[in-house]
């Protein structure tokens, strides 16, 4: 098998293109310009891919996340792209190049799946993704770490008020009533976990004022919907941004939480503020050293289940997590991991699990079990091969 991978700082590069050379496949590398150029009508950037992909003979491309430049590509070679998208909300799915016939959309979150069978696309599948357990288990940790890193309560992830992640201020200017309309909507998504609701919400005479204050078009190529953008880019990270600065608070008021982020400027003055983590083996050692590693999902990952989940539980970490409808699929709550349904059962299910250290032993190995048998990159790769041929 001969693949032309697309190269960028992407989660998972490194542990798939492994997983893809145990199997004595061969790796071209393409230094993709994801950070620096445009990715979806590129005159320039398409001639360079077709020009590499034409030369080079390759069963298929790949990609972590769907670009619709390496799809007009593939399509004009007549070569298979396979790409696998973990980013939440991801516009370019909604691409009109998504239904080319050369593609497999390989996507984590099945309510984004079904968003788009629904309009008809058939090239789209579901697939979670997956733990590099065969990596994690091979990383010795010292006890100096362990005292280091040891705490009740971790998070790592961002808190979603960093300057860029603010998308609700663009609102600036709307009325009073809207305002507190919106608002309104942001408390109630809040407080339900299993569905999504904002884009359910927004009216024509709150999208009316929303587009006079801060102005969006359909891309050219695609076919998203405005209320789709307004809903996941401007609302849901507000939502997050709330959510994940409450619970913080919240469990710092009774446990030591350490946060890794990257907003060093967080006003939470009980919480031990740790900066970023290094995604490979320090990540690893903070899930070991963690009592309880919480996921608090980013709200426009409408089923999904974030790779924190599968990184945790493949390292032997306890996970308590909110309410997630694509996690029946592969665990079993109160088993493999556990999760709450809102603040109250949160307090309640962290202060027992701090307790009760055999029972949240027991339940951290069957995660771990579990994702070995089922959720490595070789599990994801061999359905990505039933699927593709």
């Amino acid at each position: 098998m001969n693949i032309l991978f697309m190269e960028w700082k992407s989660l998972g590069q490194i542990d798939l293109a492994e997983e893809f050379a145990a199997r004595g496949w061969e790796i071209t590398y393409f230094p993709f310009p994801r950070e620096t150029e445009n990715t979806r009508l590129n005159i320039s950037l398409c001639e360079k891919l077709i020009k590499c992909i034409a030369a080079g003979k390759y069963d298929f491309v790949f990609s972590f996340n769907y670009f619709p430049v390496i799809s007009i590509a593939c399509n004009a070679c007549k070569v298979k792209y396979v790409s696998w998208t973990f980013d939440s909300p991801f516009i370019q799915l909604y691409s009109n190049t998504i239904s080319f016939p050369y593609n497999y959309v390989f996507i984590f979150d099945k309510g984004t799946c079904e968003d788009l069978w629904k309009s008809g696309i058939t090239t789209v599948y579901y697939l979670p993704m997956a733990a590099a357990v065969r990596r994690y288990d091979g990383y010795d940790i010292s006890e100096k770490e362990k005292e280091f890193y040891y705490t009740q309560v971790s998070f790592i992830g961002s808190t979603y008020q960093e300057k860029k992640n603010r998308f609700y201020e663009k609102l600036n200017g709307i009325s009073e009533y809207t305002r507190g309309y919106l608002d309104g909507c942001i408390q109630m998504q809040k407080h339900v976990y299993g569905d999504f609701l904002l884009e359910k919400m927004l009216n024509s005479k709150i999208m009316e004022e929303m587009m006079i204050h801060c102005p969006l078009v359909v891309n050219q190529d695609g076919f998203e919907r405005l209320s789709w953008v307004y809903a996941h880019y401007f609302l849901a990270r507000q939502v997050t941004a709330l959510e994940r600065k409450e619970i913080c608070e919240l469990l710092s008021e009774n446990y030591r939480l350490d946060l890794y982020t990257y907003d060093k400027t967080l006003e939470l003055p009980k919480v031990r503020n740790r900066g970023t983590a290094e995604v490979m083996r320090e990540a690893s050692v903070i899930y070991r050293c963690a009592q309880i590693n919480l996921n608090i999902t980013l709200r426009s990952i409408l089923t999904g289940i974030p790779l924190r989940v599968f990184e945790i539980m493949g390292n032997r970490g306890f996970l308590l997590s909110n309410y997630q409808r694509d996690c029946e699929d592969c665990f079993i709550n109160g088993t493999d991991y556990v999760y709450y349904t809102d603040y109250k059962d949160l307090e309640e299910k962290t202060e027992y699990y701090l307790i009760h250290d055999k029972e949240r032993q027991e339940i951290a190995e069957n995660g771990y079990r579990k994702v070995k048998q089922f959720h490595t990159y070789k599990n994801r790769v061999d359905t990505m091969m039933d699927i593709i041929y």
